[in-house]
């Protein structure tokens, strides 16, 4: 039952971001001490790395609107255990200061505890993220 039950916070959070309610609606779905993860270069964009508690979800929710604009956010699968649920996809986004385009694969492992988000790690293409970071720059 909690596997069931996993995938349905997993459910749930698509569906509050997709819908445009606001943060409040969005983080209530996530432990106060909860870690938020995206490996990548951190100075590409201020939502990458980690951080810690619910301000990371609020902060990656207004910067992502100010920075990003978003093509296409595609779902393929959600998958669960007792203490995860795995949502994988596709996504494209537009980098705002560039223009470019970022095409990648992704996966979102939630991790999840009495009915809460403790950790939200989105493993991706983080060379491409860069390299549409930088477009034109010299980056290294």
């Amino acid at each position: 039952m909690v596997q069931t039950d996993n995938i349905a916070i997993a459910q749930e959070l698509l569906g509050r971001l997709g819908s445009g309610v606001g943060p409040a609606a969005i983080v209530e779905l996530f432990a106060k001490d909860m870690t938020w993860d995206i490996p990548g270069d951190t100075s590409a964009f201020p939502w990458i790395g980690r951080h810690s508690g619910r301000q990371a979800v609020i902060s990656f929710l207004a910067e992502t609107t100010e920075k990003i604009e978003r093509i296409r956010f595609d779902i393929d699968e959600i998958l669960a255990s007792d203490t995860r649920a795995v949502i994988l996809g596709r996504l494209a986004s537009r980098v705002r200061r560039t223009g470019k385009v970022i095409e990648t694969a992704f996966a979102i492992i939630l991790t999840i505890s009495e009915g809460r988000i403790t950790r939200f790690q989105m493993l991706e293409d983080s060379f491409a993220v860069s390299q549409a970071a930088y477009a034109g720059e010299n980056c290294g």
